[in-house]
């Protein structure tokens, strides 16, 4: 499985070229999972059609480590690409990584594992 991470400055197209980069590759028969890694949870948003999209940090907050399932933040978006947006705490609270760290620990355990793809994108901050 490759895995990518597209990141720079903020605001200079991260997501669009990640979310253009996918799409290309899912239509040449990749297998893509795109996680978003900012606060804002957005980093997925062309690619889910303008949806709102349930983070792993709320879905965290709301039911737990116990409770959370890998596959009840995972979204489908264009073509076979599912989609999963870390999120973060508002803005001037905490640390916009405390999303990325919680994505990157769920990516690492079993239930994930059963979810293997060709690749897997980061879109970072």
């Amino acid at each position: 499985m490759r895995q990518m991470v597209i990141y720079k400055n903020g605001r200079i197209g991260k997501s669009t070229t990640t979310q253009n980069l996918t799409a290309f590759l899912e239509t040449m028969g990749n297998k893509i999972l795109l996680v978003g890694c900012g606060p804002k949870a957005d980093s997925t948003r062309v690619i889910l059609g303008g949806l709102s999209r349930k983070t792993v940090l709320d879905t965290l907050k709301s039911e737990g480590d116990e409770g959370f399932h890998f596959e009840t933040v995972v979204q489908p978006g264009f073509g076979n690409i599912e989609c999963v947006e870390s999120g973060g705490p508002e803005p001037g609270v905490g640390c916009a990584n405390q999303g990325i760290i919680a994505s990157i620990g769920l990516l690492e355990n079993d239930q994930f594992n059963d979810m293997v793809k060709n690749s897997v994108f980061f879109s970072s901050l």
